[in-house]
Order: C-alpha cells, then sequence, then structure tokens
C-alpha cells in the first residue's frame, strides 16, 4: 500500500480551490531529502574545502539569483 505524500484541503478563502499540502509521510521525505542534499554537500567540503564551497554558493547565486526553489509549506 502506498501512503500519501500530499493531501489536498479546501482553501480557507476561497472555495473553488483546494491547497495540496504535505502529510507527514511527506514531511518525513522532505526531511530525508534535504539530509541527503546537506551530504552530498559536506562531501563537497571534504573534497574542496569551505572556501571554495562558499565560493561556488556565491557562483550559483549568481546563475540563480531567486535562490533555490523552495516548497511553499
Amino acid at each position: 500500500m502506498r501512503r500519501a505524500r500530499v493531501a489536498r484541503r479546501p482553501h480557507p478563502d476561497d472555495a473553488r480551490a483546494r491547497l495540496v499540502v504535505l502529510t507527514g509521510r511527506g514531511r518525513e521525505c522532505a526531511r530525508a531529502a534535504e539530509e541527503a542534499a546537506a551530504e552530498a554537500v559536506r562531501a563537497w567540503g571534504e573534497l574542496l574545502g569551505e572556501r571554495e564551497v562558499r565560493a561556488l554558493g556565491r557562483h550559483l547565486l549568481r546563475i540563480a539569483p531567486n535562490g533555490p526553489v523552495r516548497p511553499s509549506w
């Protein structure tokens, strides 16, 4: 049986709209993804050093000035 990672909820201000929200399982998955990303960046730090990882972050912000795409929850 698959456990849902999102659920639809009524919008509090617009009866025509539905909100899509994370379930507990969805939050677990998001946390696991964030932990995996942090682990990858730690590995980069071991390879490149903290100074170069910070420089990489600055370069990425130049490429994508609005920052990472973040969930809205």
